[in-house]
């Protein structure tokens, strides 16, 4: 009870509106970014890791719709200056975009995007290991379509692999709530590879003070019983050519590196057939 009343007494003096989500993408470093966020003394994180409010359709079939339960997550201090969460699905939930808008139009929003062929791998890999699919991963990706179309007309939670990699169409829904400039857009690679720079390029889009003593973070990384085949890399490839290189045009990127049947290897083109690996 003690809590509970502390609690209501910050959120006053907050006027309890969150002010910035990460909005995804799943595997791609979030739980990781949560983990630095909650470690700014400027910061009041969700007590959750996931809050899932604006992805579940329960809070959205009355009229009026119970805020309340949304900030019951959070518990601001007084040398809080903004308030956050981290939910991932939020980027590929269809509504979610429309319904942060009528919560908060001003809210600023994070997206940390990883190459689409690795995410997917490792959506599956974390559904195998927590024994959520039983198939392989070849077996469910080509199979995803048929899986998917039970939960129509909302998308899949655990086998959307390959349609949660197409961040193109998911941006462009925020950004026709949001304007860019409310948004930051980040590689994963970015955050794993160079994580004090990263955060301070996210401490200043979120307008706090920059943290002297940064440490790499490492969270939530499911071991794999397997390296993704070279057959398996090649199908994807082929399937997400075209969105990489249209997310590259959108956000002037240079994600050659996505395009490699091997990881560790820059892309060879084929100048025979432009933007098809080379064999």
């Amino acid at each position: 009870m003690g809590t509970f009343i502390w609690c209501a007494m910050a959120t006053q003096v907050h006027s309890m509106k969150v002010d910035f989500i990460v909005a995804g993408t799943q595997k791609g470093g979030t739980s990781a970014l949560r983990a630095y966020l909650r470690e700014h003394t400027e910061i009041c994180m969700a007590r959750e890791k996931e809050v899932h409010f604006f992805d579940n359709e329960q809070h959205f079939k009355a009229c009026a719709i119970d805020y309340a339960a949304y900030h019951s997550f959070f518990c601001p201090q007084v040398s809080h200056k903004i308030i956050g969460e981290v939910t991932p699905i939020y980027m590929y939930w269809y509504h979610a975009p429309r319904r942060i808008w009528q919560y908060n139009p001003d809210i600023k929003l994070i997206f940390v995007l990883r190459n689409p062929i690795e995410r997917a791998y490792s959506h599956w890999n974390m559904e195998r290991a927590r024994d959520a699919d039983s198939l392989s991963f070849w077996d469910a990706i080509h199979h995803e379509k048929a899986r998917c179309r039970d939960v129509l007309p909302y998308q899949h939670r655990v086998y959307s692999y390959l349609d949660r990699g197409f961040y193109s169409e998911q941006l462009r829904r925020f950004w026709t709530y949001f304007p860019r400039e409310q948004t930051l857009v980040l590689k994963s690679e970015e955050l794993r590879q160079h994580p004090v720079k990263t955060l301070e390029r996210i401490y200043r889009f979120l307008d706090v003070s920059a943290r002297l003593t940064i440490s790499a973070k490492t969270v939530h990384a499911t071991p794999y019983a397997r390296p993704m085949s070279r057959q398996e890399r090649e199908h994807l490839l082929h399937i997400f050519e075209h969105e990489v290189r249209e997310l590259g045009q959108m956000l002037g990127w240079n994600c050659d590196d996505w395009l490699s049947v091997n990881p560790n290897e820059p892309a060879r083109f084929d100048a025979r057939r432009p933007g098809i690996n080379a064999p």
